[in-house]
Formats: structure tokens, sequence, C-alpha cells
């Protein structure tokens, strides 16, 4: 199977007016995301920002669950939270995601904004169930990701669509549903990542 990673970009990204900006780490993002990564497998998931400030605090944050307090009082956040690195930008952590499963990864991108996909999320399964390259699924924060970080990637996944036309998901919630689409037991496909 192939290893798969994650990354949440703080920068370069868009704010509500198009501007590039570099948005803030939040304590949410980081517990949440790792758990829901840790409950389908995924191998590592990076919190990416540019700001030393920013990497320091998250770095407390996982020190207080990992080796703190909250190391012996919620273990299971501590084993979801061993998951997660922090790098400065995206070629750091695709050099950590190589040197880390031995092989250069294949760069995936998820935007709310509507563009043409091209990879559905089941031919993602297979990639995953059938390959041994590495997958790297990057999220971004703010107001999505920058056209210069989607122009890299291999692939853009389906945006992921509502029944109406509010569309702002926490990035929290998109990367749930994303890796249950493409982790998820299938009743027609018993499969999952690990």
């Amino acid at each position: 199977m192939a290893p798969l990673y994650l990354a949440l970009m703080h920068f370069p990204v868009y704010d509500k007016n198009g501007q590039v900006v570099t948005t803030a780490v939040t304590n949410m993002d980081i517990h949440d995301i790792a758990r829901v990564g840790r409950t389908y497998g995924v191998r590592r998931f990076y919190v990416v920002t540019p700001v030393l400030a920013l990497r320091e605090l998250a770095a407390r944050i996982l020190a207080h669950w990992e080796t703190g307090y909250g190391a012996l009082y919620n273990r299971t956040r501590r084993d979801a939270l061993a998951i997660v690195s922090l790098t400065e930008d995206l070629d750091r952590t695709i050099i950590d995601v190589e040197r880390n499963a031995g092989a250069a990864p294949l760069l995936l991108v998820t935007s709310a904004r509507t563009r043409q996909p091209t990879l559905t999320y089941a031919a993602l399964r297979r990639m995953i169930r059938d390959g041994d390259r590495p997958l790297l699924v990057v999220f971004g924060t703010g107001w999505g990701l920058t056209e210069d970080i989607i122009g890299r990637a291999d692939h853009r996944l389906p945006a992921i669509r509502g029944i109406g036309t509010y569309n702002h998901l926490s990035v929290r919630t998109a990367a749930a549903i994303v890796l249950d689409r493409v982790c998820g037991s299938r009743e027609e496909e018993e499969e999952a990542c690990t």
C-alpha cells in the first residue's frame, strides 16, 4: 500500500479578499486533524508555516501532550499527536516525506473553489491500495491554497460540495471528509489505508 501523508499549509494561502497571507496555527486544527489522521492510518501530518513563533507555539502544544501533564492525562491524544511534524514550507515537507518513505511523494491538493479535478476519490483509493509511491494530500487554511501551490500538484481532488450554495467548511471538517472518502470502509470494497 502507498503511504499517506497530510500537510496543512498556513502560507501561502488566500484571505477573504484574495490577498496572499500567512494564517495562524490553531490548537483545534492540530488536534482534530491529527486525531482523524491517526484514525485513518496517515503516516505523518505536517503543520506548515514559515513563522518561527507559530512553529514554536505548535511545538509547545505538542510537548504538553507528548511529555507534559497531558501525556499522562490523555494517552489517546498523545498517540494522535505523535504523527504531527512541523515544517517551514512545502519544499521541506516534500523532502521530509521522501526521507521518511524512501521516494518523492505525489502531490495532491484540495480546494473548495470550483476547478476541474484530475483524480476521483475512488481512483485515489486504488492508488493507495495498489501503489507504493507516497501520497501527500495538501490542505489550505484561510480561504484556500494559492494558485502557485495548486499548480505544483500532480492531482487535484474534487471539491467537497454540500446540498446548497453555502460552501465554507472548516479545514478540520474537510480533512475528515476527504480521509473518510479515501480511507473509510466501503460496503462494496472493505479496504483501509493502513
